[in-house]
Parts: structure tokens; sequence; C-alpha cells
């Protein structure tokens, strides 16, 4: 058998800070073991298990790696309009005047990721 992904790991300054952020973006929740101050949390979620990580250095340049989002219960507006309420930041709105496209966003350390359309809308617009 090959091997499977465990987690998606992310350096970041303060690990469960972000772990909480991304919990609240998954519907999840970040692991009974994990606290303020230690260096890492985790949150499992149906579709990746996000690990966080503190590192010393800052964010420097674009991910090499970023999440795609899809949301699955909302469309992708109001599902961007929830993420900012939570924080994140529009990074790169690529949505176009046909329904398709998304949107970059940053999480509130800047690390980048991308909200897509739901399936119904993928449907809609195909």
């Amino acid at each position: 058998m090959a091997s499977l992904v465990r987690h998606v790991t992310i350096d970041c300054a303060d690990p469960f800070e972000l772990a909480e952020f991304w919990a609240k973006v998954l519907d999840s929740s970040v692991s009974e073991d994990d606290n303020p101050g230690d260096p890492e949390a985790l949150v499992e979620s149906p579709g990746a298990a996000l690990l966080f990580i503190r590192v010393p250095e800052g964010k420097a340049a674009k991910n090499r790696v970023h999440l795609d989002l899809q949301p699955q219960d909302r469309n992708r507006d109001e599902e961007v309009e929830r993420l900012l309420a939570l924080g994140a930041t529009v990074v790169g709105d690529h949505r176009t005047s046909d329904g398709k496209g998304w949107v970059t966003m940053a999480d509130i350390e800047g690390n980048e990721f991308c909200v897509e359309r739901s399936a119904a809308e993928r449907i809609a617009t195909s």
C-alpha cells in the first residue's frame, strides 16, 4: 500500500490561535490535548487533519502549498463573507461574471488559501 497523508502541516507563530481560527473555518475543534502556548496544535476534520507547528521565522513569500476550500452548505460568496468575519482577508478576487472562479484569501497569520464554488454552483455553471 502507498503512503497516506496524515496531516497537512502549517508553520506559524502561534499554533493554538491559528488552530482555533481553522477549527472555526472547518466547523471542527482543536484537539483536547492542545493548549495555548503549546508548540503545536491539531485540528482534525473530515477533509484533512491540519497540524500547526511553531517556527521562529515569519512568512516571507507566497505559500508553496495551499488549501482549496469548497463550501458544503452555502455558496462561495457566502463562505467568503463568513471567513472575513472570522478574520481572514481577501488577497485576490478571481470570480468571473459567469459565476466561475475563486477567491484567494489569507488566514490570520497570512497563509493563503482559496475558496472555490460549492458543488451546487459547479453544477449550475457547467
